[in-house]
């Protein structure tokens, strides 16, 4: 009867025990859900660490109710810990070296493309593209050559790995078609010229520079900063913005009255001053001439090459500069007006 109390007594003190681990972590829960975006950050590592001591506390007591052992436990564990030192220091230092020369060659490849990507011309973008995807690669050979070394520091059989990695690759190439399908669009973006590193391209609706390529996706970030990243095999149908010069296109308004071959030639003159002024256009503007006949004015054209994508503030600089040169020339830009006639 005695035992049968104490062992009674034993089960209860765990199952009271364990009610409390699994009401904290339900606690912990409705926490976290209920107060999610008003907690800060150490009141969610505060929440953390009382579920984390409560189950430890728990589990701890409930070994020491039911009699653990814990010194022959850590004694063995260290008597073990120390036996494996003692005859794997060697393979241990051999694979940390091994993981360390890894780390070292991963840097230095991406100091050296690196360094030729930002050496000026006419093929740097060309050279930071191939020198992207020459990065992945190569990180992806040291990984795999690295792993394969340190198996072989500690004895494990490469050779039988690598066989049973050809049929399991057999099996998931099977289902990995998507993948294999990334991998190779990778490629003849890079070898077709598709689009390079800083180019400007739009992607089923998203528009934005190409900051990174890489084997399997390649990343787009837009004007307000925003990236994506997309799969090699989804950049389809693509426009790549950067292949020709940018055009830059002004319209303007005159009176009906003003002379128009006087507005052009005003302009004609005035107009190189603005290129001098402004390093992203490629040539003079050209003005178009008369491109429609407005209710109360007429409209007018000026076209100028531009840095790709640099056409949107070489418009906004053209507008300023073509209203006051039409200010200093006293021509009128009208605004829209209504003749009203009184009947008799």
């Amino acid at each position: 009867m005695v035992l049968t109390g104490i062992l009674g007594l034993d089960i209860s003190i765990t199952v009271v025990i364990v009610i409390l681990i699994v009401g904290m972590f339900i606690l912990e829960h409705r926490l976290l859900k209920k107060n999610e975006d008003s907690l800060k950050r150490h009141q969610i590592f505060l929440i953390y660490g009382a579920s984390l001591t409560v189950l430890i506390g728990g589990v701890i007591g409930i070994m020491a109710i039911w009699a653990f052992d814990f010194a022959a436990f850590f004694a063995q564990l260290w008597a073990d810990f120390v036996a494996f030192l003692a005859t794997s220091v060697p393979s241990l230092i051999a694979s940390a070296i091994a993981f360390g020369v890894a780390i070292v060659l991963i840097r230095v490849f991406k100091i050296v493309f690196k360094q030729i990507g930002t050496k000026p011309g006419p093929l740097q973008r060309r050279k930071q593209t191939i020198g992207k995807i020459s990065l992945s690669i190569i990180k992806y050979l040291v990984w795999i050559i690295d792993v394969i070394v340190i198996l072989a520091i500690w004895n494990i059989d490469v050779l039988p790995a690598l066989a049973g990695l050809g049929i399991l690759g057999l099996v998931i190439g099977l289902g990995a078609q998507k993948i294999i399908n990334d991998l190779l669009a990778g490629f003849f973006i890079v070898f077709e010229q598709h689009f390079d590193v800083g180019d400007v391209i739009e992607v089923a609706g998203f528009k934005g520079e190409v900051i990174d390529i890489g084997l399997k996706t390649t990343k787009i970030r837009n004007f307000k900063g925003e990236v994506r990243m997309m799969t090699n095999g989804d950049v389809v149908n693509l426009v790549n913005y950067s292949k020709n010069p940018s055009l830059a296109l002004v319209d303007f308004s005159i009176a009906y009255k003003e002379d128009i071959e006087k507005t052009k030639a005003v302009l004609s003159e005035a107009l190189p001053k603005l290129r001098a002024l402004n390093p992203d256009m490629l040539e003079n503007p050209t003005i178009l001439g008369v491109v429609s006949l407005g209710e109360s004015s007429i409209v007018l054209r000026v076209m100028v090459k531009t840095i790709t994508e640099r056409h949107y503030g070489v418009e906004r600089s053209m507008r300023q500069f073509i209203k006051e040169v039409l200010d200093e020339n006293k021509i009128e830009i009208p605004f829209p007006q209504v003749v009203v006639h009184k009947a008799d």
